[in-house]
C-alpha cells in the first residue's frame, strides 16, 4: 500500500511541471522511494481520477509522467489560451514523417523520397526542436544523420518511438491525399513497424555512427 502522502507529492510535482517528469527525477526528488512505489502511486492517482471522473489523468510521455487533460476538453482550453495552433503542414509534416519512420536518415535519402530539396524544411524542424543531428553515416562523405528529439515525443504525446501510430494515422490530419499515397507507398505497414522498433533499440540495417555531432556546421542552409 503506497503512502497517500507520496501520491500527493507526486501529484504536486506533476501539476507544477511544464514537461513530463522522468521516473529517475521523481526518485531523486523524493529520495529513498523506490521506482515501483512511484509507479504504484501514479496508478493510484489515475484510479482516483477515474473514479471521480476528473478531466485529467497521468500519462507516460517522452519517457516520463505528465498530467494531461482529456481530449474532449481541448476546445475549452483553446479558448482560454487563445493561441493559434502551430501546426505542421505540407512539406514540413511530410519530411518529419519520413524522418520519424526512417531515422536515422540523411538529407540526400530524404530528398530521394520527396524529390525536392529539403534544406529549408530541415532548418525549420531543427529550429522547432523536433529533429536533431544524430551522428554521421559511415559512407563516402560521411553525411549527417537526422532523427527525432524528446520534444518531438512530447509534442505528439508519445512515450517512446515504439508508441508511434501507423504512418497513415500520423499523416492523415495534415497531408493531402496525393502526398499521403506517396509517403505510404514508400513505407509499407510492415516496414513502419520495423523502423519504429529498430529506431528505439538503436540498431539499423545501415552501418551508422551514433555519436553526437558537436561544434560542427549544420547541413541545411539558411
Amino acid at each position: 500500500m503506497v503512502d497517500k502522502n507520496i501520491e500527493k507529492i507526486i501529484e504536486a510535482l506533476l501539476f507544477s511541471s511544464e514537461k513530463s517528469l522522468p521516473l529517475d527525477k521523481i526518485v531523486e526528488i523524493l529520495g529513498g522511494v523506490e521506482q515501483d512505489s512511484i509507479k504504484e502511486a501514479v496508478s493510484g492517482l489515475n484510479e482516483y481520477y477515474k473514479s471521480e471522473d476528473r478531466s485529467f489523468h497521468v500519462e507516460e510521455i517522452a519517457g516520463g509522467y505528465q498530467l494531461v487533460t482529456k481530449p474532449e476538453y481541448g476546445v475549452w482550453l483553446n479558448k482560454l489560451y487563445k493561441k493559434p495552433q502551430d501546426k505542421l503542414r505540407g512539406p514540413s509534416l511530410e519530411t518529419l514523417a519520413i524522418i520519424v519512420y526512417r531515422q536515422p536518415i540523411t538529407k540526400s535519402e530524404i530528398e530521394a523520397i520527396r524529390g525536392v530539396n529539403v534544406d529549408s524544411v530541415l532548418k525549420t524542424l531543427i529550429e522547432k526542436n523536433l529533429i536533431k543531428i544524430r551522428g554521421r553515416k559511415d559512407s563516402p562523405g560521411r553525411p549527417l544523420l537526422y532523427g527525432t528529439t524528446e520534444d518531438f515525443l512530447q509534442r505528439f504525446g508519445l512515450n517512446d518511438l515504439k508508441s508511434l501510430p501507423p504512418l497513415k494515422e500520423f499523416c492523415e490530419s495534415d497531408l493531402d491525399y496525393e502526398k499521403k499515397q506517396m509517403v505510404q507507398k514508400k513505407f509499407p505497414a510492415e516496414e513502419v513497424v520495423l523502423q519504429a522498433e529498430t529506431s528505439q533499440s538503436g540498431t539499423t540495417t545501415e552501418n551508422t555512427q551514433k555519436e553526437e555531432v558537436k561544434d560542427e556546421p549544420k547541413e541545411p542552409q539558411a
